[in-house]
């Protein structure tokens, strides 16, 4: 069952005034037409409105806050949450490359990764990286929490940069020098070499021969 409260940023006894604000600041964030129609924040503008149509209505947010409450209870565990495993595909990639995160945690009732939102206990996504840092990193975070316990886990994945000028320096430096590519071209330029040196030390032979019988 959704939470939200979380999904506006707000405690379970926030006024109507605290629900209006907190609309409003998040939908002028998240609204598509201000970020390209970029599914992530359509998606959250999406839950953003569902939240605010629900909490709104006393009635509605009533009936909610009962139904959220069961289910809470239902869904808690009295154990310290921990995340199993968090991964990516890559920890290395180029502005635009696709990307798969996967992961799994236990005993947590609430599971955020940062940049995407909520998400299931266990999953995976794949998505592409639009922009790096300033340090060519793209920072994604697992927050794992049991809301019971108020407890959380917190694991972390940091994917470097690669830019087409790095691979392209990199290419150079282990590419094989021209004449390792062509072995019958250096055998032929060594026998070369050894014949001058012979042609020479006859001449020079013959030079001494010379002077000595002079």
């Amino acid at each position: 069952m959704k939470d939200y409260y979380y999904f506006l940023g707000i405690k379970p006894n926030a006024s109507e005034d605290d629900i209006k604000k907190a609309y409003r600041k998040l939908s002028f964030k998240y609204h598509p037409d201000k970020n390209e129609n970029d599914d992530f924040f359509t998606e959250r503008f999406r839950e953003i409105q569902e939240a605010y149509e629900t909490l709104i209505d006393i009635e509605r947010r009533r009936v909610y806050d009962q139904s959220f409450g069961q289910f809470l209870r239902s869904q808690k565990s009295v154990l310290p949450p921990k995340i199993k495993n968090f991964h990516a595909s890559a920890v290395r990639a180029e502005k635009g490359a696709e990307i798969t995160l996967y992961w799994q945690t236990y005993d947590a009732d609430l599971v955020k990764i940062t940049p995407f939102g909520l998400e299931k206990s266990q999953g995976e996504r794949t998505f592409r990286i639009k922009e790096f840092d300033k340090e060519g990193k793209f920072q994604i975070i697992l927050h794992a929490t049991n809301t019971f316990l108020n407890k959380t886990a917190v694991q972390g994945i940091t994917i470097l940069e690669i830019s087409k000028e790095n691979l392209k320096v990199n290419s150079q430096e282990f590419s094989v020098p021209k004449s390792q590519t062509n072995p019958e071209k250096s055998t032929q330029e060594l026998s070369k070499r050894w014949f001058i040196f012979l042609i020479l030390l006859i001449i020079a032979a013959i030079a001494i021969y010379v002077s000595e019988k002079a």
